[in-house]
Parts: structure tokens; sequence; C-alpha cells
């Protein structure tokens, strides 16, 4: 399958928040949408799930106008909605048969994501009852229900300790290996970067970046360095620059990022760390986090 979101564009009153949004997802792999909040992650995917409805734009599945009410979607909203004072398995299989399970289904689908999320004791229980990462997690347990074809999570890692954070991200790469089509939303960029395969970068409303996300890492650390040494004297640094004019300098996580421009080797800078008897913690090609790249592409 592959989804494709086409010029979208949505304004409240005199605001406009998305303009022209586009970018494509495909199944097999997942697509992580990211953004600071406020960049317009939520409204896109309301509009996808016809929540909102865009001023201007289409959304396409294999070609054919995008239809949720007729498709098996699993959809985790940012603004969680389910009834506190309902037992937790009645109302997952309630959830499931308003999707078209049958009831013995519905139970049963209910029953296997219950379990899978390690929350077997909370069955009869109300929700309320619940801990707030083990409300979040039956909250992820409903999007799952029914086995859906097509995942859409927004914001799905709020309020998850790591144990649990990674029995999600287990059930997510499980769904991706099966070739079902899974976007989520999140400035958490830690676990995008170990769940996604792809990656989309929103800011005000507009899309800066989107592709694979190993293809966009190293078209970013093109041509760029990292150099750390052992040294408390920050006058490496100032002669550093002053002996290679070609280099632009970056602050980095505990060093620095060199853009080389095509100008200066790694032999050069080698060469020179040689002759300054600098000690060496770390040198070699740079490869950004996504971290980086999210600061660089949408720091303010």
């Amino acid at each position: 399958m592959q989804l494709d979101i086409n010029n979208i564009s949505k304004s409240f009153g005199d605001k406009e928040v998305l303009h022209g949004v586009s970018f494509s997802v495909v199944s097999g792999r997942a697509m992580g949408f990211l953004g600071r909040n406020g960049a317009g992650k939520s409204t896109t995917i309301r509009c996808l799930m016809d929540v909102f409805r865009p001023d201007s734009g289409n959304f396409l599945l294999d070609g054919k106008p995008f239809k949720p009410r007729s498709l098996k979607i699993g959809y985790l909203p940012e603004e969680r909605g389910m009834y506190q004072k309902n037992d937790v398995l009645a109302q997952l299989a309630y959830f499931a048969r308003l999707r078209g399970a049958t009831k013995a289904d519905a139970v049963a689908s209910a029953n296997r994501w219950i379990d899978y999320f390690e929350l077997s004791e909370f069955k009869k229980k109300k929700l309320e009852t619940l801990s707030k990462g083990n409300q979040q997690k039956i909250q992820i347990a409903q999007s799952f229900l029914n086995e859906p074809d097509i995942l859409i999570l927004d914001e799905p890692f709020s309020g998850l300790d790591p144990v649990n954070a990674q029995i999600f991200k287990d059930a997510i790469s499980e769904f991706v290996k099966e070739g079902r089509l899974v976007i989520f939303s999140s400035h958490q960029m830690g676990y995008v970067e170990e769940v996604c395969d792809d990656v989309t970068l929103i800011h005000h409303g507009n899309i800066l970046l989107s592709g694979n996300l190993d293809e966009i890492k190293r078209e970013e650390g093109q041509d760029k360095l990292f150099i750390s040494v052992l040294s408390d004297d920050k006058a490496w640094e100032r002669e550093l620059a002053a002996a290679f004019p070609a280099l632009a300098i970056l602050p980095g996580d505990d060093g620095l990022i060199l853009d080389t421009r095509g100008q200066v080797s790694q032999e050069d800078i080698m060469g020179w760390v040689s002759g300054q008897r600098l000690t060496l913690r770390r040198f070699g090609l740079y490869e950004p986090s996504l971290n980086d790249i999210f600061i660089r592409k949408a720091g303010d």
C-alpha cells in the first residue's frame, strides 16, 4: 500500500496552519512524522482521519481516494477519549465491535492485546483505577484491535516508562514486518530513530524534509567530520579555526562538527592534531543523529 498526502492546506479562521503539506507513506516501512509542538502534526492527522476537512488537497491510497471509514484503521488520537468508569475488557471489545468485528472476534481481539501489553490482571477493572502508564497502554491497545491494515498513532509514547515503551516498539515492529502501513507523529526523536525507516519533518505547517532516514543522515553528514579531544583548554578550538579558515565549525555533542566544504581532508586535520600533541577522544566521519537534524532544521 502507498498513502499519498497531496498538497493539504488547512486554516482556522484567518490563521493558515498547513501550507500545502505533501509526503508519502508505504506499507512495510514505519514513517515518523516529526515536528515541534504546534508544527501541524495533529492537524494533518485529523485531516487524514476526516476529523477536520482540509481546505485543499487530497489523500490517496494506492491512487484512489482515501476513505478512513471503509478501511481497517487503528487510530490513537493525541487527546485520549476512553471511558473511565467502564471495565477495560468490556470497552475494548465495544470498540472492536464498532469497527465491524463480531462479538466473539471482538472479545478475542481485546483479550489478545490486553495480554500482549501485560495488562491481564486489569481486565475487569475500571479504567480510572489504573495508573497513568497502564491507562496509556489501554489507549494504545485499542488502536491495535482487529489487527488493522493501517496504524496511525499521534504522540503514542507519552506517559510510557522504558519497559512499556519497548513492548510498544515491538508491537509496531511486528506490524511493519507484516507489511502494514504505520505512521506516527512524535517529537521524541529517540523513539522515532529506533523504530522508523522513513521520516517527515514539518515546521510551521511546511514540510522541511521527507524520505529514507539513513539517506537523510548521509546527506546531512556529507563533507562533515567530528572531532573530540581530551582537553579542558578550549584554545585548541580557536587554533584549529585559524589553521583551517575554510572549515565551518559547529558545536556538537561533546566535540566539534567540522564542515570541510570539500576543501579540507581528514589527513590534513590529523596532521594538525599530531603537531599540536592533542589526545583524540574521537575523530572520523560525522553522522548526525535525528535529534541533530531536527534541531538544525526546525530550531528557531
